[in-house]
């Protein structure tokens, strides 16, 4: 196999592994992950919300509707997506962005960038790297990160949605 040259510098993408395995796993990384929200990002769901509040689950539904579905709470300076019930207030039975995007033509057309790249993480000093157990201190013990749970590299696997980010990268620093 020819492998394939991508577009971002990753410190661990030859060693890490990692195969998402949804919906085997309950879409486990929706639940309290509370991941952050660009600014372009919360405008396009704040204009779309009416496409997804059908889809959500009736507890989440009622949050959004009284409280908003952005928290005060900011993560990599910028506010997270609202948890209720222990889950992403967007996750029903998988995500309701990327439901609506499908039948649109576009997976994700809607969701956050942080949730497209997942497990692939920014360090405040600019270098990305594949989230893996104990790798950089990482605390959230996912079996999805367990370098042990899979044998496919994370080359392999989180190929599209490292070229996704370098495309997102150099949108943002055009701006």
């Amino acid at each position: 196999m020819v492998e394939r040259k991508l577009p971002l510098a990753v410190e661990n993408l030859d060693e890490a592994t990692f195969k998402c395995v949804f919906p085997v796993c309950g879409g486990i990384c929706c639940k309290n992950g509370r991941p952050p929200v660009e600014p372009d990002e919360q405008k396009r769901i704040e204009k779309h919300l009416e496409k997804f509040l059908p889809h959500l689950r009736p507890s989440a539904r009622a949050h959004v509707e009284k409280h908003g579905w952005l928290t005060k709470r900011v993560k990599d300076g910028h506010h997270t997506i609202a948890v209720e019930g222990g889950w992403c207030v967007f996750a029903n039975e998988g995500c309701t962005f990327q439901k609506v995007g499908m039948t649109e033509g576009e997976p994700w057309k809607y969701k956050p960038s942080a949730c497209i790249r997942f497990p692939l993480e920014k360090t405040k000093g600019g270098t990305w790297y594949i989230r893996q157990w104990k790798y950089r201190g990482e605390g959230w013990d996912l079996f999805c990160l367990n370098p042990d749970e899979s044998k496919v590299s994370a080359r392999e696997s989180m190929a599209d949605e490292i070229v996704y980010s370098a495309e997102r990268e150099k949108k943002l620093k055009k701006r």
